[in-house]
């Protein structure tokens, strides 16, 4: 019902919101509605209108009267100040905005760079320092000295697998002395768009075959990177496998004997069926899907794409897991930009690379908007005890943003139950917050489309929570009343039993009671309607 509402409040509402100036068409208690406000309802609600009765003038502006009289009525008994209102009116305000705090134009990048590096794959190696996500500037200058001196003796002429295998946090660079696991040196393959996080990725595309990059951060720490190698991409395949965990020498005589099979031309699902230990896919005949190459582990890939014709299987290869054989089973070349770009919008819009089109936003409104940050205010965050700080002492402003004026109280709220980061950190993350909520409290001056449906949703759901108050709750609820009403009206039934019919008489005993409820809100109200705007509006549509 509340869905039906509000849907309703769409085609019939309307705010003043950056009108321009015009001939008012009803006054109800002094508050005037203009013609173009009207037709702007009106013509709403044309498109959804498909009986010629229905496309009436002047019964449109009945039910448009009905409606103002309605949200008035809700705003008298002050509905609108209620915290489930508040609450949910917050939700529809994130929501409405959401549009307006992405950069388009940023966005349209983003997604033919993710084109380009779909089509295009790249090898590289890395290594790693890791830093904790709480790291003071002193740690994190201390992690970017320690690559930045690595990088230094792989340019001297030191291997990068050696020094990775050595030095990087990566665990898979290294070798594992317990299990005899013999490390990658920091080699990751082949990958394209959306395999790595998104900084590693625009490092790795925006480094040269062969050259080190400079130290990076990601959220894992610094890293730098050695291209080895660009190439066009595989596209996707789909595969199957069977895999035999542990890499003993039992094992191996397994996954042979099942090679074996194959050979003599059984069939490799039964074979899965039967053998694999894998209980993912064992039950599907090893099928794994479709899936890229930096999906997968590198020995995985690297046996699985070196397959050139559907059907063909490898021989028994080795990975951490255990002993496979992988069957190819379909090529999915990458198709055209045009036929990509809806996709790739869709995973862009779901990626962290989202947060780089608010933060061109919020750069953007850095420079237009005028920001303070108060010296003396910001002191509090030297001290230890922040969080504790009593309100009383919290009330300096410590940012204003043009008029807007943000307290130190503000910010204590902000980072209460935000412990991860360190306090400074904090603080900068603090003031992008506010520049958006700033941006965002404004958008009904600036943006009169969004100052339009925000208030349609404001007033849709007052009326939701005003109908559910004066008819719905009462029309369920009022068991004495609605038998008077169906003894009133029984000609009406066929039935003199109400509870075979209940669901109906429900339903005409809420109209009788909201058409007296309008009746008595219209009989208190001070209406005018410009008789000779309203003939001029049904000449222009030829609806009466």
């Amino acid at each position: 019902m509340k869905k039906i509402v509000l849907l309703f409040v769409l085609s019939v509402s309307i705010s003043g919101f950056g009108q321009r100036k015009d001939k008012k068409l009803i006054t109800i208690d002094g508050e005037e509605t203009t013609i173009a406000e009207f037709k702007r309802v009106y013509e709403k609600n044309l498109d959804a209108i498909d009986n010629e009765d229905a496309k009436s003038v002047t019964k449109n502006l009945e039910l448009y009267i009905n409606y103002k009289l309605k949200v008035k009525e809700a705003y008298s008994i002050k509905l609108d100040t209620f915290p489930s209102y508040k609450r949910e009116m917050e939700t529809y305000r994130n929501q409405l905005s959401a549009p307006y705090l992405q950069d388009t134009t940023f966005i349209d990048k983003l997604v033919q760079d993710a084109y380009f590096r779909t089509e295009n794959s790249v090898k590289a190696k890395h290594i790693l320092i890791r830093i904790s996500r709480d790291a003071t500037p002193k740690d994190t200058l201390f992690a970017y000295n320690k690559i930045l001196k690595l990088r230094e003796r792989i340019l001297n002429g030191e291997k990068f697998e050696v020094i990775a295998a050595q030095f990087s946090e990566d665990r898979s660079a290294q070798d594992d002395a317990k299990t005899g696991r013999k490390g990658n040196g920091g080699n990751l393959g082949y990958f394209s768009a959306f395999n790595m996080v998104y900084p590693f990725e625009v490092a790795a595309y925006n480094t040269k075959i062969n050259e080190i990059s400079m130290p990076f951060k990601t959220q894992f720490g610094y890293h730098i990177i050695q291209v080895d190698d660009f190439k066009k991409s595989d596209g996707e395949i789909e595969a199957a496998h069977i895999l035999v965990k542990d890499t003993s020498a039992v094992s191996k005589t397994k996954i042979e004997s099942i090679y074996g099979k194959l050979i003599a031309k059984e069939k490799f699902e039964d074979l899965a069926k039967q053998f694999s230990d894998d209980p993912g896919s064992k039950n599907k005949g090893g099928n794994l899907g479709k899936f890229a190459a930096g999906r997968m582990v590198k020995p995985f890939s690297d046996a699985a794409f070196a397959l050139e014709n559907v059907n063909d299987f490898s021989e028994p290869f080795k990975t951490r897991f255990g002993w496979h054989i992988v069957k190819l089973i379909k090529k999915h070349p990458i198709k055209s930009f045009d036929e990509m770009k809806k996709d790739l919008k869709a995973k862009v819009k779901k990626s962290s690379r989202m947060q780089l089109s608010e933060k061109a936003v919020v750069n953007k409104l850095k420079k237009e908007y005028s920001i303070t940050e108060f010296k003396e205010a910001k002191k509090i965050l030297e001290r230890k005890n922040l969080r504790s700080i009593p309100k009383d002492s919290l009330q300096n402003t410590i940012i204003r943003i043009n008029d807007k004026k943000v307290t130190q109280e503000d910010f204590v709220n902000y980072i209460r139950n935000r412990r991860h980061l360190a306090v400074f950190k904090l603080f900068e993350m603090f003031k992008e917050d506010q520049i958006i909520k700033y941006y965002k409290e404004n958008l009904i001056h600036t943006e009169p489309e969004y100052a339009y449906t925000l208030k349609e949703y404001e007033d849709g759901l007052l009326l939701f929570e005003l109908m559910q108050e004066k008819i719905w709750t009462k029309s369920t609820k009022d068991s004495l009343g609605l038998k008077k009403y169906f003894k009133t009206n029984s000609k009406n039934y066929k039935t003199d039993d109400l509870k075979a019919i209940k669901g109906q008489v429900i339903n005409d005993y809420q109209n009788f009671l909201e058409k007296n409820w309008i009746s008595e809100l219209r009989k208190n109200s001070e209406i005018k309607v410009e008789k000779k705007q309203l003939k001029k509006l049904i000449k222009f549509y030829g609806q009466n």
